[in-house]
């Protein structure tokens, strides 16, 4: 007998094909999010559930006692309770690697739009504010060739954007992160940074690391401060990483030039967030890595995680806090 699971979100063809052949299965197939309790009711009898950041609490493992597995399509977690999923020896899995290059692309976007004001100055022409007597310094930027880059954050993601940071702009990389990583600094000439100077020294920071008790509010007030006047912060990690309320009061008092947002607090952003009104704030809605060809190469490796954990192999991406489940 096939093992049950359920999907919870809808998926293409191909990968729901390929989890029929090894699974029992039922799918939510409406655009909108599965609601909490109807989550909850479909998966109490299933071994395996795959879904997008599903709210896996103590509560929702107690009453799922055969699952085995959540697969996750995403490639961050916090949505798990790993001490719940460990007690309930439910093993969480997510998607890394397939998004890396994406996300990098999507990064170096946005310090590119924010140096050159990109989003602001599209919108100063298509509003006709383009005349023949606009002085050309209105329309300024800043370069990012030879400036100096700070990311907090040197995983995979983290590697990808040095590359095209060295490479193709010549830019002077630090970075910071839990350990140095010396083989790194040798391939890309980069330097190892504690938090505070990179802060100090870095034209645009970079955030891309993932939000955990430790990085909830890793960047606020204080951090802030420490910034160059003229910097600009980017962040492609998660929302929370940043104190929103300390950005938006540095951003209104000058104390940093301007930021690239693709992740926020409060997803959606609410429209009555200060951030959405500010000229020197590109706004994203958290697409790091929505591209057609990286979004279903995930939603496959999920997949594949699912079916491995239903039928007594051991995935490929398990979460490295549950990795002595398996």
């Amino acid at each position: 007998m096939k093992p049950k699971v359920f999907i919870a979100r809808p998926i293409p063809r191909d990968v729901e094909d390929y989890i029929a052949k090894h699974c029992e299965y039922r799918i939510w197939n409406k655009k909108e999010t599965i609601p909490a309790d109807m989550l909850l009711e479909k998966t109490k009898n299933v071994e395996g559930l795959l879904a997008i950041n599903p709210p896996v609490t103590p509560e929702f493992l107690r009453q799922a006692p055969q699952l085995k597995v959540i697969s996750n399509t995403a490639v961050g977690y916090d949505s798990f309770d790993l001490e719940a999923m460990r007690k309930y020896q439910v093993l969480g899995t997510h998607t890394p690697y397939v998004l890396d290059e994406t996300v990098a692309d999507l990064a170096f976007s946005l310090i590119l739009a924010t140096a050159r004001r990109l989003p602001e100055l599209n919108n100063y022409v298509k509003q006709g504010k383009w005349t023949k007597e606009t002085q050309a310094s209105e329309l300024f930027g800043t370069d990012v060739h030879h400036a100096t880059l700070g990311i907090v954050g040197m995983g995979r993601i983290g590697e990808k954007i040095a590359r095209r940071a060295v490479f193709g702009f010549e830019m002077n990389v630090l970075y910071n992160s839990n350990t140095p990583k010396p083989e790194l600094e040798e391939k890309y000439g980069m330097k190892y940074s504690n938090l505070n100077l990179l802060l100090e020294r870095s034209d645009f920071v970079l955030l891309i690391l993932p939000l955990t008790p430790s990085t909830r509010h890793l960047i606020g007030k204080e951090q802030l401060k420490r910034m160059k006047p003229n910097a600009i912060l980017i962040n492609c990690a998660r929302g929370a990483v940043v104190d929103e309320s300390a950005l938006i009061e540095a951003l209104q008092q000058g104390e940093i030039r301007g930021a690239g947002l693709d992740v926020f607090e409060q997803e959606p952003v609410d429209r009555e967030n200060p951030l959405l009104r500010m000229e020197n704030v590109v706004a994203l809605p958290h697409i790091g890595s929505a591209t057609e060809e990286t979004r279903h190469a995930m939603v496959m490796k999920a997949a594949e995680n699912l079916v491995a954990g239903v039928t007594g192999k051991i995935p490929d991406n398990v979460v490295k806090e549950l990795k002595d489940l398996v």
